[in-house]
């Protein structure tokens, strides 16, 4: 398979993520009132949240100064894994996908920063009065990428010696 039609995928993977990412913040804004819980399981609410800061709401109070700082971050980060991703051997699949995952993650939340100012936020995971601070689908495709980044530097642990 050519080297250019092989990396394709990764890159349409990560535009999957940015459009399912995308249609459920729609929908979340469209059928959710804001911060008010929806229960779906005794540990899970749907309640719609605008985050104008980073991971954790850090730096959501700091003025307006941080949308730009962030987004000219993830800018510069989805440039670097996208030019990463052309260069993944092809061996490598599971470091492919986890950096096509957070690709479009990235992406995802920065489409929201760009537009409308702050990321939206949906997913609510508690316990026992313990919250999880609320996320969306662009943060999970994140967090799950980053997990198969992790597990692909044990499996290829080594390598880079031989």
């Amino acid at each position: 398979m050519p080297e250019r039609i092989r990396v394709l995928r990764w890159y349409v993977l990560a535009l999957v993520v940015v459009l399912l990412d995308q249609y459920t913040k729609g929908l979340a804004s469209a059928q959710l009132e804001y911060a008010r819980p929806v229960p779906v399981f005794f540990w899970f609410d749907l309640t719609l949240h605008h985050n104008p800061g980073a991971a954790f709401s850090f730096l959501s109070d700091a003025g307006g100064w941080q949308r730009w700082f962030f987004t000219g971050i993830a800018v510069a980060m989805s440039v670097a894994i996208a030019a990463w991703l052309f260069f993944v051997p092809r061996a490598q699949w599971l470091l492919a996908l986890g950096l096509g995952l957070i690709l479009g993650g990235a992406l995802g939340n920065l489409w929201d920063r760009v537009v409308l100012g702050h990321v939206v936020d949906f997913i609510s995971v508690h316990w026992q009065g313990w919250y999880f601070p609320t996320f969306n689908l662009a943060d999970s495709a994140i967090t799950v990428g980053a997990g198969c980044l992790i597990l692909d530097s044990f499996l290829h642990r080594g390598q880079e010696k031989a």
